[in-house]
């Protein structure tokens, strides 16, 4: 495809022109002062779909924010259907003094570009509709398989959505095939398939004591602190070895099998490299297993946010009414949500001091994927990844969850193939957050070659 790859070469500044558009819309889709701009954003990708080729596109409404649509099935019932998935939403921005220039004005520096959704997942979505464009401009309007894309809008918030879409269009929606562009590579020249992802629980405890807050003075000593009873329930979830303390919290985990504690070994982590960046003295986790194990294979317990009583500048001395956390758990196969979120909360009920009362709410959840490694999909996209990037790829597991895979799987009934162009440095969810362009335009010529390759895979 030299000509696929020339038009790719001839059309990067045009293409950084409309990414820079695209990042411009500040599409956070979890605060509700940016609705509007959600569905402008909708709007914006469903416009460039139209533009690059794509036929009968649509924006679904949803209960919450738009689902864009779009297919070409030209190249005939004998040709694979390739589903590709992707979301245009956005994290929030905050802490936004820590962004060196503001998020929703796309700038490029050193060869990358900074701007919230730049490489999550914006810039990945983009990259797959420009490969698309590049094939249809040197095929005579052609593709060479089946192509159907589906671009939501809700992913930073759970797809809330997404599931009573897929399965009240899942008809419309098969396919032989899903692509996925939201993970990493392994390391900066090194492209990777993604087989595993983690799964998520993610709970809030809350602490009640007093009906009011309190005079330390006058009544300290006298009752507890709901501050103090949520620290030590905390410090009771794990013990010194990192082993979480929930009671058949580990009952059901799928230990890795020789074979992939031998290929996890072969990827030569750089542990120092990985402290460096960090800037902290040494790792810590689970006792008994290697950096890449822990943050792949490996179940975690982590507080994301705890507070109550005052916070302000300067002192107050209150004994809170109320103190609250926010406490999430990345599950690994064969782990479920719902099954640990029960077990969380009857072993903090258990735990919890007679003084206060204590509730445990279940906020969110995903359940662990395990992808299989041998599938047309796959197959090519191997293929397609050493023609661009001139290297094998590996085989690796993401610590983070895109519960979407497990849904196609159930649903759909098709295989998904986690084919991203990221990499872990460039500040997901982070202030800073950037895409490498090298990486960019590469995504857009491994992926133009996806498509040739799975046009000679058998359905």
């Amino acid at each position: 495809m030299p000509e696929t790859k020339q038009f790719i070469e001839q059309n990067k500044e045009d293409f950084l022109k409309e990414l820079s558009d695209f990042l411009s819309i500040p599409s956070v889709s979890t605060a509700p002062e940016h609705v509007g701009d959600v569905a402008k954003c909708a709007e914006w990708v469903s416009d460039n779909l139209q533009a690059i080729g794509l036929k009968n596109v649509e924006i679904f409404k949803t209960a919450g924010h738009p689902i864009v649509y779009g297919e070409w099935l030209e190249a005939g019932e004998n040709a694979p259907t390739v589903l590709f998935y992707g979301h245009y939403d956005v994290q929030p921005t905050d802490p936004i003094e820590l962004w060196t220039n503001p998020p929703f004005e796309p700038t490029i520096r050193d060869g990358k570009i900074f701007a919230r959704g730049a490489v999550d997942d914006k810039g990945q979505v983009f990259l797959q509709m420009k490969a698309l464009q590049s094939l249809f401009k040197n095929n005579a309007g052609k593709l060479p398989v089946n192509v159907k894309l589906l671009i939501e809008g809700e992913e930073e918030i759970g797809s809330i959505n997404l599931e009573g879409f897929l399965k009240e269009y899942a008809e419309k929606l098969k396919c032989d095939t899903v692509l996925v562009s939201d993970t990493a590579m392994y390391r900066d020249g090194q492209p990777s398939l993604v087989y595993g992802l983690r799964g998520l629980c993610y709970v809030e405890v809350s602490v009640t004591g007093p009906n009011r807050d309190l005079h330390s003075g006058s009544f300290g000593g006298t009752l507890e602190n709901p501050l103090n009873a949520l620290c030590s329930i905390i410090d009771s979830l794990k013990d010194r070895y990192g082993r979480i303390s929930v009671n058949g919290f580990y009952e059901n985990v799928l230990d890795l099998t020789p074979q992939e504690k031998e290929e996890f070994a072969g990827l030569n982590f750089d542990e120092k490299g990985y402290l460096e960046e960090l800037q902290i003295p040494m790792t810590y986790g689970e006792s008994g297993f290697s950096t890449l194990e822990r943050v792949w294979a490996r179940p975690t317990l982590d507080v994301n946010g705890i507070w109550g009583g005052f916070t302000g500048s300067g002192a107050k001395t209150v004994l809170p009414s109320k103190a609250q956390a926010k406490i999430s758990m990345r599950l690994v196969p064969n782990q479920t949500a719902d099954e640990i979120a029960k077990k969380v909360e009857a072993y903090i009920k258990s735990i919890a001091p007679p003084t206060v009362k204590v509730e445990v709410e279940f906020l969110h959840g995903a359940d662990p994927v395990l992808t299989p490694m041998d599938t047309p999909g796959m197959k090519a996209a191997q293929r397609a990844l050493k023609k661009a990037f001139g290297v094998d790829s590996v085989f690796t597991r993401e610590g983070g969850s895109i519960p979407i895979v497990l849904l196609f799987d159930r649903i759909l009934k098709a295989p998904t193939v986690l084919m991203g162009f990221g990499l872990h440095s460039e500040n997901t969810h982070s202030p800073d957050e950037h895409f490498n362009l090298h990486n960019l335009f590469k995504g857009i010529e491994a992926t133009a070659y996806f498509y040739e390759e799975m046009a000679n895979e058998k359905k």
